[in-house]
């Protein structure tokens, strides 16, 4: 299997989180061809391959055209899947160090299955285009957490998991109040991220910089 993504153009860190997405998607070993228009870039994207195992190579094309290559072994890339994450969250935060911005801790907080208030149709629509808005989001947030009816969101069934799980994988901690799950019969059910409490929440939100509640 073999694959090109042309991430030129894209700011830090987007190419080390869509060449981890293109990883993702590789279901036997093969060849990853990651497209990029400067330096940074090739050594980010290169730390995220080396962090999975993999055999990584480069090679500059022009002044402001290079391609980093993977030779992608899924066995050492699910084996190593924790590193990766790690990996991909400190280049994050080293892009925001080195874009002259200072670093926020951003929380997001998902208290509902609806966006707004009306219609449910319509705000469930809505809620599902904010998610998958967040993965687009520069820098992404720190952490989502997700309590009452917002438990619906990361369990089977959630039209949003992909979206989560993404958020998940480049390096964003996702939350479910277990209270929540439990009283919605919904703790077997958790497919993304993590178990929390009210302690934790409450210290999540307090120690963060903002506070997003769509």
């Amino acid at each position: 299997m073999d694959k090109l993504i042309d991430c030129s153009g894209q700011a830090c860190p987007r190419p080390v989180i869509n060449a981890k997405k293109a990883v993702d998607e590789f279901t036997e070993d093969g060849r990853l061809t990651v497209r990029v228009d400067n330096e940074t870039a090739v050594a980010n994207v290169t730390k995220m391959g080396r962090s999975m195992g993999f055999e990584v190579t480069d090679k500059k094309i022009s002044d402001h055209e290079f391609e980093v290559y993977y030779e992608v072994k899924v066995a050492s890339r699910d084996e190593r899947s924790d590193e990766a994450q790690k990996a991909q969250q400190e280049i994050a935060n080293s892009c925001a160090v080195s874009s002259g911005k200072p670093k926020k801790n951003v929380t997001v907080v998902l208290s509902s299955r609806y966006m707004g208030t009306g219609d449910e149709k319509l705000g469930t629509a809505l809620m599902k285009g904010y998610i998958f808005a967040l993965t687009n989001l520069d820098p992404l947030p720190d952490t989502v957490l997700a309590y009452n009816g917002g438990a619906y969101l990361t369990t089977e069934g959630s039209e949003s998991l992909e979206d989560l799980r993404q958020l998940e994988g480049a390096g964003v901690t996702v939350k479910t109040c277990g209270t929540c799950l439990d009283f919605y019969g919904l703790k077997e059910k958790l497919a993304v991220g993590s178990v929390t409490n009210m302690y934790d929440i409450v210290e999540t939100m307090a120690q963060s910089d903002l506070v997003i509640r769509p």
